[in-house]
């Protein structure tokens, strides 16, 4: 029996829990569809027309490690290449860092690419769609995509 996965949900460890819902939410319209009410203990669970994507866990201290396993970075995908566009004028009215100056191809001449930029914390995430890339620049330098640091 072949099973096919899909992805679920992903959970990431965060430092400061109001901050980073409030990051989720402006930056990238997530909605929040849970939060704890224990004070030692403090989560969120944040989504789109009420499916589950990003869990947020306040038990981190500190920034985001390349140095460590774990998670390189968070993707996700759009319909287009407009629409990453108008989620990276929302970012530059947040004043969010970007990795690279607007939106890259995922390699020379590729169709796909997105925009690349860190939350509060660090974490590395990316908003990509699989064309409309094609005149865009590949990424160069050491800025991070979605490949080595």
């Amino acid at each position: 029996m072949t099973v096919q996965l899909a992805t679920g949900h992903v959970g990431l460890n965060v430092s400061d829990l109001d901050r980073s819902v409030e990051f989720y939410r402006r930056a990238l319209g997530f909605e929040q569809l849970g939060v704890s009410a224990d004070a030692e203990q403090r989560w969120a669970f944040l989504g789109v027309g009420g499916k589950l994507l990003v869990t947020l866990w306040q038990q981190s201290a500190g920034a985001f490690s390349t140095a460590t396993p774990g998670l390189h970075h968070l993707s996700f995908q759009v319909d287009s290449i407009e629409q990453v566009r108008a989620i990276e004028a929302g970012l530059r009215e947040l004043e969010v860092s970007f990795a690279h100056d607007g939106v890259v191809a995922h390699g020379e001449g590729a169709s796909s690419g997105g925009i690349f930029f860190a939350d509060p914390d660090g974490i590395r995430l990316e908003i990509y769609a699989p064309s409309g890339a094609e005149g865009a620049p590949a990424p160069s330098g050491a800025a991070p995509t979605c490949g080595f640091f």
